[in-house]
């Protein structure tokens, strides 16, 4: 009896601290909240007064607030597939949108499920090439069992999706942001006592245009309101600006009440300790900056974008800043690094998982930005071109095909309206920048060639009639959405 007591005494005490143990021994569980076209200059946190984000303030006072982050092909199908991959575009051959990510690819959902995760991913894909509207077979999910997504749709009220391997076709019920994110919480309250970790991506369509589309309550937030308009926007476009701000800010505000809602789950559950919450865009949009609209070029309002990284067990609830630069290729390694997994080797971006963790010093001090083809809004008869440059903590850098194109000043010129291209008293500078660009690219054996070039490589086929700029046919010769299209008339 005595021996029974000493040993039921022991197990008492020792299987506690063994299961403590074990949990704090757990991968962190990953929450990747990725939105579209949501520029790094228009939340609250960075300061924007114009736009009501409270949730996300909240969340970047307990976050590790990436505000150098910059989207490095600043498209949305680029983006998400050097996110996946932690390649870059010209070796994923993803450099336009609506074409095809290889199945056979080494992605972020492979590599956590194969390391014991749940994977699971919700909302916008534009990844498949297959037609924006067109069901996604399992074989094509790139290692996510967890499956409600669509293609792509800005359709925000009547959005459509395909779960798991059923090709029916099923609608949100309401606003998608709202109706997604409650999926994500139910996906949530299921973890708590979960014993393998999850990696779920909400990937939320909006504050995409069109910008009118947010429910009422949010709209009205914002009705007739006058904002500040930045620097950079011309006279003639302040009209179309302020229309257009009271739409992007709604969808804000209600992405921002999705937030506030996801983060209240976790913390309920008791998942927020061990849990990497990411917010972040895949790219931003110049709403009038320098005379256009949307994405692609190589200026600010383009090319950053908010990237928080929130993760109380390993960087504590204290509110920090880091200049870091990380790129698209950049988030697989760092994530996959912060988990305690290895990275693979078709991986070509940096891990900076132990640069966040203050276990290393800060090594990069530029990253490359690019536009391999221009298509969509910013066509050749709209001013587009391919492009190459370096963005730094100070200075963006750019070429075109005929030579050095821009250079910003982005700490004294923040609307970067001063090109010093050819200023004789920052040549140095320009020289040095220069050669740091042609470094990478030849890193990156990027012969910087006319985007025709790696269209006729990869297959891809454009028609550049007057009625479709650029309709995308992918490698099987599938018709894709016509690129153009949702382009607000009179821009």
């Amino acid at each position: 009896m005595k021996y029974f007591l000493k040993f039921f005494l022991t197990l008492f005490f020792i299987v506690p601290q063994f299961s403590s143990f074990a949990q704090q021994k757990k991968n962190p569980n990953i929450l990747y909240i990725l939105v579209d076209q949501w520029r790094a200059q228009s939340t609250g946190y960075s300061g924007d007064h114009n736009v009501s984000t409270p949730n996300l303030d909240k969340l970047a006072g307990k976050s590790i607030n990436l505000t150098h982050a910059v989207s490095g092909m600043p498209v949305c199908t680029p983006h998400r597939a050097s996110f996946l991959t932690g390649q870059y575009p010209l070796t994923h051959g993803l450099f336009m949108n609506d074409v095809f990510l290889d199945s056979n690819s080494n992605t972020i959902g492979k590599v956590f499920k194969d390391h014991g995760y749940q994977t699971a991913f919700i909302g916008k894909w534009h990844l498949d090439g297959h037609g924006r509207s067109s069901y996604i077979p399992v074989g094509r999910q790139q290692g996510f069992d967890y499956w409600k997504a669509l293609e792509c749709t800005h359709d925000y009220n009547h959005s459509a999706y395909y779960e798991g391997n059923s090709k029916e076709k099923k609608y949100w019920e309401s606003y998608d942001a709202i109706s997604q994110t409650q999926d994500v919480c139910q996906f949530l309250k299921t973890q708590t006592n979960a014993s393998d970790p999850f990696f779920l991506v909400l990937s939320i369509g909006s504050p995409h245009d069109p910008y009118n589309t947010a429910p009422e309550k949010y709209q009205k937030i914002y009705a007739n309101k006058i904002f500040t308009i930045r620097d950079n926007v011309p006279k003639d476009k302040i009209e179309w600006v302020q229309k257009d701000l009271r739409g992007y800010y709604a969808h804000m505000t209600a992405i921002d009440d999705c937030v506030g809602k996801l983060w209240q789950v976790l913390k309920n559950q008791g998942l927020d300790e061990n849990t990497i919450i990411v917010f972040t865009s895949d790219h931003g949009d110049l709403m009038g900056s320098h005379g256009a609209w949307n994405k692609q070029q190589p200026y600010d309002e383009s090319i950053r974008i908010p990237f928080l990284i929130h993760y109380p067990k390993a960087f504590g609830s204290n509110g920090k800043i880091s200049k870091i630069l990380i790129n698209s290729p950049d988030i697989m390694p760092t994530l996959l690094g912060l988990s305690g997994i290895n990275i693979p080797k078709s991986v070509e971006g940096k891990d900076f998982s132990q640069i966040l963790l203050g276990k290393k010093k800060n090594d990069v001090t530029y990253t490359l930005i690019s536009c391999v083809q221009p298509f969509g809004q910013w066509t050749r008869a709209n001013g587009g071109k391919e492009y190459r440059g370096i963005r730094t903590e100070n200075y963006t850098y750019v070429r075109d095909l005929k030579g050095p194109w821009l250079l910003f000043d982005c700490v004294n010129d923040p609307f970067q309206l001063n090109n010093l291209v050819g200023n004789d008293a920052f040549s140095n500078l320009q020289n040095r920048m220069d050669r740091d660009l042609l470094k990478e690219l030849k890193q990156r054996k990027d012969d910087f060639l006319p985007g025709l070039d790696y269209v006729k490589k990869w297959k891809y086929v454009i028609d550049s009639s007057e009625t479709v700029p650029f309709l995308i046919i992918n490698y099987q010769g599938l018709p894709i959405a016509d690129t153009s299209a949702g382009y607000p008339s009179g821009k």
